[in-house]
């Protein structure tokens, strides 16, 4: 490795926009997300499906899917 190219790499404090924080590895001190581990719906379970309720609502009444 080339010497003085680097730039210095540690602990960064990581904040989400739902509140949460954590540390991380960085090269910033400091990073804001918009998403974590936290409010992701992958991660939670949960579905935001409000833009698309209308599709959702139409397919299963064309295949007779019934909601759960």
């Amino acid at each position: 490795m080339k010497q003085n190219i680097h730039p210095k790499y540690g602990e960064a404090k990581v904040t989400c926009a739902c509140g949460n924080s954590f540390m991380s590895g960085s090269v910033n001190p400091e990073l804001r997300v918009d998403v974590c581990s936290k409010c992701h719906p992958f991660f939670t379970g949960q579905q935001r499906n409000l833009a698309a309720r209308g599709r959702i609502e139409k397919f299963n009444k064309r295949y007779n899917v019934e909601e759960k």
